[in-house]
């Protein structure tokens, strides 16, 4: 399943280019009865169990412009680009935990991309199935609250600096943000 999922992406197949046109014609947030690549969704924790959602989120992907304030300014350097630190997933993350406030994020992945537009599939778990409260697994990720916010996902701890475990990460952990205020108290003292 996965390596057609992969041949489907490669040689972008008329099945595949059909699904993109589909999709763009959708809401950016759609709730899905299935993944589109249930292989993937499964390394990632997904069962087809009650209480467990999948949603694509469409992202604007590459540089963005940064916004100018006022006037006064040479019109060349008014349309600046610059890359996010925040991966588009991590951001596909946040948006479907938005727009679902009873989810919690449990994963994504990516499947498909369409110019500069990106598809990304979300594992989502409902707080309140007694389903998922029973199961030891699930009931564990169901008490992170805000875990797509705080970076807790895969996509998060990546634009966090924190996904290797080896020798001479100590000093990201427990994040970028606290490496810079220790930095910036070390530099005080």
């Amino acid at each position: 399943m996965k390596d057609t999922f992969q041949e489907e992406y490669k040689q972008r197949s008329a099945l595949y280019k059909d699904r993109l046109s589909r999709w763009s014609e959708e809401p950016p947030i759609v709730m899905l009865e299935k993944p589109t690549n249930i292989a993937r969704a499964r390394e990632l924790g997904y069962k087809a169990k009650q209480g467990i959602d999948v949603v694509r989120v469409r992202v604007s992907g590459g540089a963005s412009k940064r916004k100018t304030h006022g006037g006064g300014r040479k019109p060349s350097k008014s349309g600046m680009y610059f890359t996010r630190e925040k991966s588009a997933q991590a951001i596909a993350e946040e948006r479907a935990a938005r727009k679902y406030s009873n989810y919690e994020i449990l994963n994504s992945y990516f499947i498909g991309r369409a110019g500069s537009v990106l598809y990304y599939e979300v594992i989502m778990l409902n707080r309140e199935s007694p389903v998922l409260k029973s199961d030891p697994i699930y009931s564990k990720i169901l008490n992170q609250k805000g875990r797509a916010f705080r970076g807790l996902t895969s996509a998060g701890r990546r634009h966090r600096g924190i996904m290797k475990k080896s020798y001479g990460s100590i000093p990201y952990r427990p994040s970028k943000n606290a490496l810079m205020r220790r930095k910036a108290a070390r530099k005080m003292q």
